[in-house]
């Protein structure tokens, strides 16, 4: 089994995705204009508008903190450490590059969901590529397939993955046991998750702005402390993208070490183009109502993630002290980075962000798989079953070493990237034209509305009633 789920990840890691998503977000920054530099201030303008109120949806800021609990976790403390040990700080460049065009596939993908989104059990808005496939592909076994994936991956191995990345985090630095960790945080998690998406959505906007404010407040007093060496940190990381300086902080790595390691990491950790944000992106009420808009809301995610979370561990750990081995990677990295900073507050601030970031990630998640589920037909017994199946992978996961599981959800999020990647791509002309027809409202000096009957030569299976 463990040869085969290699052998899979080999195919979808190293040839499939490794340049399927780079080649879709550029696909789609060219085809759509380069939407995400041309309109930059739509990202914004779309996640603070206070549109309609819905009680069948929750608002565009709630979708974007949910999209940005599953999309902001470890892989941003351990991941960059580990991509700046391996690749060298030109990996950071490349993370930059691939955030970009990435930021293209979220619009894309995070559009569609909202076009074809239906009313689920209960009246409550869902959506993702599950319906896009099945209502606008009209293939429904394929949608099965992506939703069976996501599950696995996102709904249960993932978050056995987090769990562990919390217990291991809370016995270094508070000597608890993880056992112990694991019961109370599957309690934790319990208490939100079974109140729903809407109970999600309530702790995502009150924790991921303040967990995610404060970690890039560290940043910015570390740029303040260290501001005489950040011109050379920030050329050096350009120089070391393309071979013109090998050695920057300590942290050597060679052009194809730096680019490998950085898109590598750069997608696994926005998830452009995955097929996750879209089942949260879905259920938001949009505002302007119109299905891009959502999608500015999740391009805006990407930019977050990435631009400045991954980036603010990567300058803090190039300004330190400390020198990057095989030995000193990932989490401890980041710990003795900040160690070097802040002292013995330092490694406490990095648990305590490892916690929430790791956490918020669980939540999120499971949001997705919820979705997932219930395009299933799983209903409410499908739901709490897989309530049920989430908090068992909490306290597994915090008691065990998971890499051999992590190979097979990687391996199950690598067919369910390359279902979605294949969807958008057959679907980008819907895309394109949903983008014409935003753009064209806004220029008009417009507030832009998408009205079905105005539209009947596309998009045959969208639900007429909630676009009417």
């Amino acid at each position: 089994m463990n040869a085969i789920i290699d052998f899979l990840n080999t195919i979808f890691w190293g040839y499939i995705l490794i340049y399927g998503l780079l080649a879709v977000g550029i696909y789609f920054t060219i085809r759509l204009g380069f939407i995400q530099f041309r309109n930059f201030g739509e990202l914004w303008r779309c996640v603070s508008a206070s549109g309609e109120t819905d009680r069948d949806g929750i608002s565009p800021f709630q979708a974007l903190t949910v999209s940005l609990a599953s999309r902001v976790g470890t892989g941003n403390i351990a991941g960059v450490a580990v991509a700046l040990t391996y690749g060298g700080p030109g990996a950071i460049f490349w993370m930059w590059m691939v955030a970009l065009v990435g930021m293209a596939t979220a619009y894309a993908e995070s559009t569609l969901a909202q076009l074809y989104k239906v009313h689920g059990p209960g009246g409550m808005y869902r959506g993702g590529p599950a319906y896009y496939i099945s209502q606008g592909l009209r293939q429904p076994w394929l949608a099965a397939l992506f939703s069976i994936a996501l599950i696995l991956s996102f709904g249960l191995i993932f978050n056995a993955v987090q769990a562990n990345s919390i217990a291991e985090a809370v016995e270094r630095s508070f000597g608890v046991n993880k056992a112990l960790v694991g019961v109370a945080l599957a309690a934790l998690t319990a208490i939100i998750i079974f109140g729903g998406i809407p109970q999600i959505a309530r702790v995502a906007e009150k924790v991921v702005p303040a967990m995610a404010g404060l970690y890039l407040l560290a940043a910015i007093i570390v740029l303040v402390m260290n501001a005489g060496a950040v011109p050379g940190i920030l050329v050096g990381i350009v120089k070391s993208a393309f071979g013109l300086q090998e050695a920057v902080g300590g942290v050597t790595g060679g052009v194809i070490a730096a680019a490998m390691n950085g898109i590598k990491r750069g997608l696994f950790s926005n998830e452009a183009g995955m097929g996750s944000a879209p089942n949260i992106a879905a259920v938001a009420v949009p505002a302007p109502h119109h299905p891009s808009s959502q999608g500015f809301v999740q391009a805006l995610g990407v930019f977050i993630d990435t631009l400045l979370i991954c980036t603010a561990t990567a300058v803090m750990i190039l300004l330190a002290d400390v020198m990057p081995s095989e030995q000193l990677t990932g989490v401890n990295l980041t710990q003795a980075a900040l160690t070097d900073h802040f002292g013995g507050m330092g490694g406490i601030f990095v648990a305590v962000a490892i916690f929430f970031f790791a956490f918020t990630s669980i939540i999120g998640n499971y949001s997705y798989a919820e979705n997932a589920v219930i395009y299933l037909g799983g209903g409410k017994t499908g739901v709490l079953v897989m309530r049920i199946a989430v908090l068992g992978m909490v306290v597994w996961g915090a008691m065990q070493a998971v890499s051999t599981v992590f190979n097979f959800a990687d391996a199950s999020m690598g067919l369910m990237a390359t279902i979605n990647l294949v969807a958008i791509v057959l679907l980008s002309g819907t895309i394109a034209y949903v983008t014409r027809d935003y753009l064209k409202q806004r220029r008009a000096g417009q507030e832009p509305r998408f009205h079905i009957t105005d539209h009947p030569e596309i998009a045959p299976g969208v639900n007429r009633e909630i676009w009417k």
